[in-house]
């Protein structure tokens, strides 16, 4: 990841006389959504960038030391060795991003990455008591300290809506400080649930608070909400990033999650990213996609490239 966001002091006038230019940002997501993607080889290219920038994630009621292993070693292995032969990247080293898992999973997945020759991949956890956050605050920073334990290098955590929704933005400051603080050296993924925050002035509000507070990514979801990673969300998030970078000279990562599948939307949120923010921002280090059913589309994309325009069978691209 990039250097850690260190936060600065709460400034409240940084939340005032926000005004969110709703027609214009419906607009622009628009030319989003209906743009024509790359082609061919560029488009082989930046599936691979995307693939760098998958945290490939498991987080169901059902987990268990087996399939958090399979999860692992596609992370060290997420394309197929003959289509990375075919492309001449072989020896790129390429892996996803990071191995996001339950804190009570953290251990297995430091175990079965190294056992895949993988430890270098980071392994981030949900804490906080996601997804809700439900839960009172002494336990949701044990919660941190438990997955940090465990080894967890990255952890994400949510956010207290009813502070949001209530505009106590002090309070929604003093508790990702205090996560912040739980987490050492780990970095810190704060969640906003957008599609429970009620306004897109709310996802600014949200977005520069957390950044104040010292959040190294802001995320969109936690994937369990009715609605999650959009467009529109995105570009608010992602100019809230650039005003607090122009603020403070302080680089934060952004994060889609939660309903993210097709390989042509990677594509997207990559182009996105460098629209927005610049090539820097369409790397690992600043830029995350949530998502675990999107490698398999990708790697189907990579196969109709290599195989002249023939896609795999089912079987052929499992997903561990």
């Amino acid at each position: 990841m990039a250097a850690r966001n260190p936060g600065v002091d709460f400034n409240g006038s940084w939340l005032e006389n926000v005004y969110i230019n709703l027609p214009a940002v419906q607009r622009r997501a628009d030319t989003l959504g209906t743009r024509r993607t790359v082609k061919k080889q560029w488009q082989a290219a930046w599936l691979l960038r995307a693939v760098a920038c998958i945290d490939l994630t498991t987080l169901s009621g059902d987990d268990t030391e087996s399939n958090v292993s399979r999860l692992c070693f596609k992370a060290k292995n997420p394309v197929r060795e003959d289509l990375l032969k075919a492309m001449k990247m072989e020896d790129a080293g390429i892996t996803v991003g990071a191995v996001c898992v339950y804190p009570s999973r953290v251990a297995d997945a430091v175990r079965a990455l190294k056992a895949a020759n993988g430890s270098h991949i980071p392994v981030a956890s949900v804490a906080t008591g996601f997804p809700s956050g439900q839960y009172p605050l002494e336990t949701r920073l044990e919660e941190i300290r438990y997955a940090v334990k465990q080894g967890a290098t990255e952890i994400d955590i949510v956010i207290n809506r009813q502070m949001a929704l209530t505009g106590n933005w002090k309070g929604v400051y003093d508790e990702v400080r205090l996560m912040k603080e739980a987490c050492g050296e780990a970095h810190l993924k704060t969640i906003l649930a957008t599609g429970e925050l009620g306004s897109l002035t709310n996802v600014y509000k949200a977005s520069m608070t957390c950044m104040m507070a010292g959040a190294d990514f802001i995320k969109t979801s936690t994937g369990k909400e009715g609605v999650n990673a959009t467009f529109m969300v995105a570009l608010v998030m992602v100019r809230a990033i650039r005003e607090y970078f122009h603020k403070t000279d302080y680089k934060v990562g952004f994060k889609p999650a939660g309903g993210i599948r097709a390989a042509k939307d990677a594509c997207t949120w990559l182009s996105l990213m460098k629209e927005e923010l610049g090539d820097e921002w369409t790397s690992p280090q600043l830029f995350r996609l949530g998502a675990s059913a999107l490698l398999i589309d990708i790697e189907r994309q990579l196969f109709h490239f290599v195989y002249g325009g023939r896609y795999a069978a089912a079987h052929e691209i499992p997903m561990s």
